[in-house]
């Protein structure tokens, strides 16, 4: 029996996604990190699994009558896999679901933990070698409001709530969730916001998310309240972000992903006094890319016997929808 092809499609500067060589007589694995190499995979890909989730490249050269039948995403997000050949067919998307959950959850519980104990401050004393006593807050009693209650936001919500953080989510759909206090549906969030001491975003960009935090958004939020962004950028119109900051009106803003990445060394948002700022990461913990080839692997058994692949994910609404 012939081999399946499987095409990872990888950034120039990326090393092999780990584990894959476990599918030796199994499967070819190919990889591609230039138009060139992907142009010459896809024509012979049943398989393609994408670690570049920037990548504009399918697009450009997606052929006529590619026989790609699955597509995996190493990231929760797959914005960038929503071309239309790919929206548009019945080729099976998946994505990364549950890889990174934990590690999301905890940069947050580290970000609002930063914001509370007014650590951006110490550091700045420290470095002028100023003794200065202050008072800080407690987590326990303030409110979030989760956007994106999928696995990410459960998680993110299980941690506050552990610490006596009251957390309500929203989503595409209201519903009972015994993470949350509340999951809301999405259009109720404007009335979430007045009460919320800390704003989490980590919902998946789609049509209904993109520019979703806008000028008006930041109004409605608490004055003083804190922004984490660990979703994705475009959810939040950068511009009116750093307006609300300048004022005043946020308390703070903790951003793991932009607009446009990398974030330009000349951005003002670098020299925002209230505002840390970290490079995409916020889910990679030590191993991450040997959970995700394993990941890959096991649902890649599932997909040589016939079985329903993990994690699918609906086209129309860019996630995981049985979450």
């Amino acid at each position: 029996m012939t081999q399946p092809t499987i095409t990872v499609l990888l950034a120039e500067d990326e090393p092999s996604l780990p584990g894959l060589d476990s599918l030796a007589g199994q499967a070819e694995v190919r990889e591609a990190r230039t138009r060139a190499e992907l142009e010459a995979a896809l024509p012979v890909s049943e398989v393609l699994v994408v670690t570049d989730f920037r990548t504009e490249m399918l697009a450009e050269v997606w052929p006529e009558n590619c026989p790609v039948r699955w597509v995996h995403a190493t990231s929760a997000g797959v914005d960038a896999l929503m071309i239309d050949p790919i929206r548009h067919s019945d080729i099976v998307v998946t994505n990364a679901r549950g890889i990174f959950d934990r590690g999301i959850a905890e940069y947050v519980l580290g970000a609002l933990l930063m914001f509370a104990k007014d650590t951006l401050t110490n550091l700045s004393l420290m470095k002028e070698h100023r003794w200065q006593h202050r008072e800080t807050a407690l987590l326990r009693g303030t409110r979030a409001v989760v956007v994106g209650a999928g696995s990410i936001g459960r998680e993110v919500a299980t941690l506050l709530g552990a610490l006596g953080v009251s957390v309500v989510g929203t989503a595409r759909n209201a519903r009972d969730d015994a993470a949350f206090d509340k999951v809301h549906a999405q259009q109720d969030l404007p009335a979430l916001l007045a009460d919320a001491d800390h704003v989490i975003i980590t919902a998946p960009l789609t049509p209904d998310t993109e520019g979703l935090f806008d000028a008006d958004q930041f109004l409605r939020m608490k004055p003083g309240a804190v922004l984490v962004n660990v979703g994705r950028g475009p959810i939040v119109d950068t511009a009116a972000l750093l307006a609300a900051l300048q004022s005043g009106r946020l308390g703070g803003a903790a951003l793991d992903v932009f607009e446009e990445e990398p974030l330009r060394a000349d951005h003002p948002l670098w020299d925002e006094p209230n505002v840390m700022i970290s490079a995409h990461m916020a889910g990679d913990f030590i191993g991450w890319r040997a959970a995700l080839g394993q990941q890959f692997v096991d649902n890649f058994q599932r997909w040589q016997t016939g079985e329903a692949l993990n994690n699918p994910v609906s086209k129309e609404h860019g996630y995981v929808s049985n979450a």
